[in-house]
């Protein structure tokens, strides 16, 4: 049987893996399926065109465009996901495990096209406050955030070849930055799949994505100061990478994210007879044998009270032999083989290291049952458990991963004991502690999260909902200290944040509108003689003003909002007798004075293009206001972000933030001061 070619895909056109490469094999039968080589690519080229094809189409659209790029390609992928099943079975996964890689990997590009709200509607974004550097405002400073002019080399792990490319391509495409994908050669045929229906969607700008199938290796001496670097595998690779003098002489942004010895910890508060126990046993076998325990998240030392080892080495040992060994195809199989032999190699080599200093307890090298399947033709392996008497002398567990279904519990005696043992990974991606008492749960949190990238407190209250020990969340950062990499992936805003370069900026209020597209106090506002409420969203500019007319605040005014409202605090009482208090008589109520201002700047006469307000950000309360005052606002158009239509009957709108500084007749300082939100119909089109 010929070998499948692998396809790269270089400066815009697909390369045939040439006749120099590795081949790949089916996991299950060990038969020889596919050939990887890179020898006909050239990185420079490569890097070259996404800089100069890839990165100004990805910088020139907004974060909602790039967003609502994202979208569509998850769309897309979804509906092709049933032929990456098929592919992913070649690799040992079950459907469950393939679930976690395919839909997985999906979902991340859902996640953070929905992250484009959080951004504005530009191609860079404005990062927190102004800061006012001068005592009149006349100068101020701001800071801005801008796509990085480089590439983004993304260097992946074999345990999951759809959502590790995935879960990185999703930030830097809607931070606007091109990468150049190297997925681990042992699983990168299902990474060519998706790869393939990525290009031939077509939604994606020429030159955003390139994949390398084979090695990558000089591809860093390429690199330039404004490239980005992310790693996911061992931690002995990751270091000769870190270290390559290219990165060191650019300074480029190298990200690590290593595999680690990660904990899951019965708390002393969890008995047999609690449903505790049940979850925390429950977690322990699915991390174990989850694709075949070959995650970088996957719990590798079981943490247990002394007093009750002996009742979960019969739990654990009872639920792991229900466990069918086989051919994911085959019914009631549930756990697959390693990814290849070489792979069970390394393995087993990890397992003859920890055996020398611990006892097996759980599971057999050599004897155990395989469905559908020939055991020594696949890479199968069976969930194995060792036992460690004396934890904080032998320390094979603290330092050697077996990267497969294999784990040792480890006994202790009190929760600080817990808490050191735990530590003793040197930093680990991920701990669990399954509990039901906040002070141990607090406690073990605060004392381990120095170590870890994530800690999961588990209980019956959470875990119906619960997405367990090994799932990193696309909001939620991901990565960890120490052996773990010291790295960052995902999180939400904060991964987006990695490809960006934040720069501070300076000057005039006026001038820091327009770059920011965003109004700053004491900019220089646009006033004419059309009420900015009567303004489609198109028509609208940052900086329309408007300044109301005054208005008087009585003590009937006052009077009548508190018997409204119900709110009679004592300040705005009249008759209270104010010794001893902040004010000198009785006050208006700050909500009234929010009240009185939309009175004063809402065009509320005839139908206009505000559909609607829908919410009040950052209102403050400034200075108090009593009987006698005359108070107007200063109405002025802050920011302004397209909403893309819901369905054809969908209203074409926008939403439009207003700053609204409510003001007395000494001007300064401001009564009150708040940002609303409304949204406004477009034009006819």
């Amino acid at each position: 049987m010929s070998l499948i070619a692998l396809d790269n895909y270089a400066a815009g056109r697909w390369i045939s893996s040439g006749e120099k490469g590795e081949t790949l094999f089916n996991a299950i039968t060990g038969e020889a399926v596919y050939r990887a080589d890179s020898s006909g690519l050239d990185f420079a080229e490569m890097m070259h065109y996404a800089r100069r094809v890839g990165n100004p189409a990805l910088r020139k659209m907004t974060f909602h465009q790039r967003g609502l790029m994202l979208k569509a390609l998850a769309m897309h992928l979804m509906s092709k996901k049933e032929q990456f099943y098929q592919i992913s079975a070649l690799t040992g996964a079950t459907r469950a495990d393939s679930w976690v890689d395919i839909e997985g990997g999906i979902g991340n590009l859902f996640t953070y096209a929905s992250l484009r709200r959080q951004f504005p509607d530009l191609p860079y974004h404005v990062d927190g406050d102004a800061a006012k550097l001068s005592k009149m405002n006349t100068f101020i400073g701001h800071h801005i955030m801008v796509p990085l002019k480089g590439v983004a080399i993304h260097i992946n792990a074999f345990n999951f070849p759809v959502w590790g490319m995935l879960e990185k391509i999703a930030v830097n495409l809607l931070a606007g930055v091109p990468a150049i994908v190297k997925p681990a050669t042992l699983t990168s045929y299902l990474t060519e799949a998706v790869f393939k229906e990525i290009i031939a969607s077509g939604i994606l700008p020429e030159g955003s994505l390139q994949l390398i199938c084979g090695s990558a290796r000089g591809i860093l001496d390429h690199v330039q100061n404004q490239d980005l670097v992310t790693f996911t595998g061992s931690a002995e690779t990751g270091k000769k990478l870190k270290s390559h003098p290219r990165l060191l002489e650019e300074a480029v942004h190298f990200n690590m994210e290593a595999d680690s010895l990660n904990a899951c910890i019965l708390g002393p508060d969890v008995d047999p007879t609690k449903p505790e126990f049940d979850l925390f046993i429950k977690e322990v076998v699915r991390e174990m044998t989850t694709k075949a325990g070959q995650k970088c998240t996957a719990v590798r030392r079981i943490l247990v009270p002394e007093n009750r080892i002996e009742d979960v080495h019969l739990a654990l040992g009872k639920r792991l032999s229900g466990t069918i060994i086989g051919d994911p195809k085959v019914e009631g199989v549930r756990m697959g083989p390693l990814a290849g032999l070489g792979q069970r190699t390394d393995v087993l080599e990890k397992v003859h290291a920890l055996m020398a200093e611990q006892e097996l307890i759980i599971g057999d090298i050599n004897q155990f049952e395989v469905k559908g399947a020939d055991k020594d033709k696949g890479a199968f392996m069976s969930p194995l458990v060792f036992l460690n008497k004396d934890p904080f002398q032998i320390k094979a567990c603290h330092e050697i991963e077996a990267f497969g279904p294999v784990s040792t519990l480890i006994p202790y005696q009190t929760l600080d004991d817990a808490i050191e043992l735990t530590n003793m990974g040197k930093g680990s991606l991920v701990c669990s502690m399954v509990s039901n008492h906040p002070q141990h749960a607090t406690e073990f949190v605060l004392g381990v999260a120095p170590m870890h990238g994530r800690v999961l407190i588990l209980n019956e209250a959470c875990a119906k909902e619960s997405t367990g020990h090994g799932s990193p969340m696309p909001l939620l950062v991901h990565g960890g200290p120490g052996r773990a990499g010291g790295g960052e992936e995902m999180g939400g805003k904060r991964g987006v944040m990695h490809y960006l370069q934040r720069t501070a900026i300076q000057g005039h209020p006026t001038m820091i509108t327009a770059i920011t597209q965003q109004y700053q106090q004491g900019a220089e506002g646009r006033i004419d003689s059309v009420h900015p409420f009567r303004k489609h969203f198109e028509e609208l500019c940052i900086g329309d003003q408007l300044i109301t007319e005054k208005r008087l605040i009585t003590s009937e005014d006052i009077d009548r909002f508190a018997d409204l409202s119900g709110d009679h605090f004592y300040a705005h009482i009249k008759e209270t007798n104010f010794e001893g208090t902040m004010f000198t008589h009785q006050v208006a109520h700050g909500y009234l004075m929010m009240s009185i201002a939309a009175g004063l700047f809402v065009d509320s006469y005839e139908i206009n293009p505000v559909l609607l307000n829908y919410g009040i950000d950052e209102l403050r309360f400034t200075k108090p206001v009593y009987p006698g005052t005359n108070v107007y606002v200063r109405f002025t158009c802050k920011e302004k972000s397209d909403q893309e239509k819901k369905n054809e009957d969908d209203i074409p709108k926008g939403i439009v933030k207003w700053l609204v500084e409510i003001l007395d007749e000494t001007d300064e300082p401001l009564i009150g001061i708040a940002t609303i939100l409304t949204m406004v119909k477009k034009r006819d089109q």
